[in-house]
């Protein structure tokens, strides 16, 4: 998943073309520590950063293993001006992504309060470039991917459904695509759970609705044999205990990577 063309590219962002700053002689170790608690993930990319420096990665946590403040994640051995160019590229990686699945494990954590089943999903809402490690942070948090891009599934959105009608839209993509994929059809009002489901939607999305109506779009599904049911729309980690107890199957989060924090991370050599 994650090429020398990726790590080229981080490289190039941060090193530049004329490095003065990390011409240091000699060999050194390195660790990536932990500053607070968290979820650890996208050690797999900074790995790859180290590897493609030719610094041997001597120990690295599994992600998705919790850990606290002095925690190490990796550890590194090799010539110290390989080291300290890979080690910013590799602290705001891992940082990135140990944010997303730290705080998709909150939010797994606040749906089984209320629920066992439902799921916790990512969206689309990734950073370019960046979403084979998002989502995989996603996963490392105890998350559900989603789709990883438009052709995992169709979805029948807002727009479609103005341009074309519901029912005629669901038509045209069911006869546009394999018969193992899923068609999506979102919708913003109870009464029209039914309807996306009659017209042959395998998931209908119930999009900024309220606790209240989406408990009562899921019970509005109830005969819809087949039919899995899925919140979205600004959902809050506050939030989804209320949305886990309505029944319904998933709960979809753009802010579980775009508005994660990064988890702070720290890189120290010589010890």
């Amino acid at each position: 998943m994650i090429t020398d063309a990726d790590v080229e590219r981080w490289l190039r962002e941060d090193v530049g073309h004329h490095d003065v700053t990390n011409h240091v002689p000699g060999e050194t170790q390195g660790r990536l520590v932990a500053k607070e608690s968290g979820v650890a993930a996208g050690l797999d990319a900074a790995q790859a950063v180290f590897d493609y420096l030719g610094v041997s990665v001597v120990d690295r946590l599994a992600d998705g293993t919790a850990v606290d403040a002095g925690d190490a994640l990796l550890r590194v051995d090799g010539p110290a001006r390989e080291v300290l160019r890979g080690e910013r590229v590799a602290v705001n990686l891992a940082g990135h992504a140990s944010g997303v699945a730290t705080r998709t494990h909150t939010a797994v954590e606040a749906a089984r309060t209320e629920s066992e089943e439902v799921r916790i999903a990512a969206t689309r809402k990734t950073t370019p470039g960046l979403r084979g490690l998002e989502k995989r942070a996603v996963v490392a948090g105890g998350g559900d991917t989603h789709r990883l891009d438009l052709s995992h599934m169709v979805m029948v959105k807002d727009n479609h459904v103005a341009e074309m009608g519901l029912e005629d839209a669901v038509s045209q993509f069911r006869e546009r695509v394999s018969f193992a994929t899923k068609i999506e059809v979102e919708v913003e009002a109870v009464d029209d759970a039914p309807l996306a489901a009659a017209s042959g939607a395998d998931v209908v999305l119930l999009d900024n609705m309220t606790p209240t109506e989406t408990e009562a779009a899921v019970d509005a599904l109830a005969d819809a044999d087949g039919v899995l049911t899925e919140a979205s729309g600004g959902i809050t980690v506050a939030e989804v205990p209320d949305y886990a107890a309505t029944g319904v199957d998933v709960i979809s989060m753009g802010s579980l990577t775009h508005s994660a924090p990064s988890l702070d991370l720290s890189f120290r050599t010589g010890e």
